[in-house]
């Protein structure tokens, strides 16, 4: 018999979020898995903005990003001082038990997590979760799940907490849970035999992530990539066109949001050809990188095949311009690269708002005229500064120092490494100064 298996993407609680082509991707690739070894699936998306009770259209210019439905909600304990105002984002919790109530008894529940930070989301998910199904396992993966594994299973409320990234790993424990045996649908050594990632779930699909490779060759000291992917492993460029065009053809999805943590490296072999058969397949597609793309790697012949294959929204990863003292951060730019790269992209006809730079802000031991200066060695070079507050995140290289430097105790809760307070400064940049650094944006851009 063929288990019943509930799939949840659970709400946001937080001091802002936004949309910003954001699916949980790994869980939707499980469910695809799933189905492809015959398990009844059903899903809720507590992120879903596209809910039919919502009332909210799909609009091109948009580009699939969006601004969440949110509920106002009191502060954490330990974050009462912070002047801003926390919600729940994601549909109402009436919406959320109705649709709990019309759902049969599933055989177990599955629930995944982002941000370590979110977690009080994920709590409250799960104590719905727990109320419609009292005698239903619930198993806790995801981001939060594998770094946090320990506060995890103390905190979420969720009978079992999976630490595993790997996929055969994962479905493995869900076998054993269930006293299930299918018949595997693929082998877990190729990429390529893995299923498209069941987007079709959606009330929607406004976009569909990409991902064409998993783990990351770098080990930058901010980044847990490291810990969550530690093998990196890539797809063949003929498979990532394929689901491409199938999104394209099937669904008439038109934005592509790539999820790789290490797009461009060997460009030659691995994005070159993708881009090459995008652009002979010819279609009104555009793709978008928001997770920052390696500088080093991009040079005329990739910037050119990017403009021609329909690229829209280039994020680079530049954090601090500090170049000549960022050796305990990482090794993969310096202020020539950069310089480079970005000439490279506005020869092959990117705008400077199709640009964007990613800027660290809130590092340990940062000051603001680090920032200042990134921020106009960014507009100098011809791209747009993008300001993107560090979390500090546990199993890091750079965690100790995060630690050592924070007014917040953050072993002690993951809810102190918000990136909205600043959380590894004992004098966090004002609010007032953060207003400036905007201004200064707008004004040199």
């Amino acid at each position: 018999m063929h288990p019943h298996i509930l799939l949840i993407n659970p709400w946001i609680h937080d001091f802002a979020a936004y949309d910003f082509w954001a699916k949980p991707l790994g869980l939707l690739q499980l469910a695809a898995i799933l189905r492809e070894h015959g398990s009844h699936i059903s899903y809720i998306d507590c992120l879903d903005r596209f809910d039919p009770r919502s009332n909210v259209t799909l609009k091109s210019e948009m580009q699939g990003r969006g601004a969440y439905h949110k509920s106002k909600l009191p502060n954490p304990i330990g974050l009462e001082d912070v002047p801003r105002q926390y919600s729940r984002y994601g549909i109402p919790v009436s919406w959320f038990r109705g649709d709990l109530s019309k759902i049969s008894r599933p055989d177990l529940i599955l629930v995944t997590s982002l941000m370590t930070y979110w977690y009080p989301g994920v709590q409250e998910t799960i104590q719905y979760l727990k109320e419609a199904f009292p005698n239903v396992k619930v198993v806790l993966g995801g981001i939060y799940a594998n770094l946090c594994q320990k506060h995890a299973l103390g905190h979420s409320g969720a009978d079992v907490v999976i630490s595993a990234s790997e996929t055969g790993a994962v479905l493995n424990s869900l076998v054993e849970m269930l006293g299930w045996n299918p018949q595997p649908g693929f082998g877990y050594q190729s990429l390529d035999a893995y299923p498209y990632p069941a987007y079709d779930l959606q009330s929607q699909i406004p976009y569909v992530p990409l991902l064409t490779s998993t783990g990351c060759p770098y080990e930058c000291a901010y980044c847990a990539s490291h810990k969550l992917q530690p093998h990196f492993q890539r797809r063949s460029p003929e498979s990532v066109v394929a689901e491409i065009e199938h999104w394209h053809q099937v669904h008439g999805v038109v934005d592509f949001a790539f999820y790789d943590d290490a797009l461009l490296v060997n460009a030659k072999k691995h994005m070159v050809p993708i881009l090459e058969q995008v652009i002979a397949m010819n279609k009104p597609i555009r793709f978008h990188t928001p997770n920052a793309l390696h500088v080093r790697e991009i040079n005329p012949e990739v910037a050119r095949l990017m403009g021609r294959a329909g690229f829209e929204t280039i994020r680079l990863g530049v954090e601090t311009a500090a170049f000549e003292n960022r050796s305990h951060l990482d090794q993969k730019v310096n202020q020539e690269d950069f310089t480079r790269a970005v000439q490279a992209l506005k020869q092959a006809g990117f705008h400077q708002q199709q640009i964007g730079a990613y800027i660290l802000v809130g590092l340990p031991g940062q000051s603001i005229s680090e920032v200042t200066e990134t921020i106009q060695v960014v507009k100098s070079a011809g791209a747009l500064p993008i300001m993107a507050h560090y979390s500090p995140i546990p199993h890091t290289m750079l965690w100790p120092d995060a630690v050592a430097s924070s007014r917040y105790d953050l072993e002690s809760d993951p809810i102190f490494t918000n990136n909205a307070i600043s959380p590894c400064q004992k004098e966090p940049f004002s609010w007032q100064t953060l207003t400036h650094l905007k201004q200064m944006i707008k004004i040199l851009t």
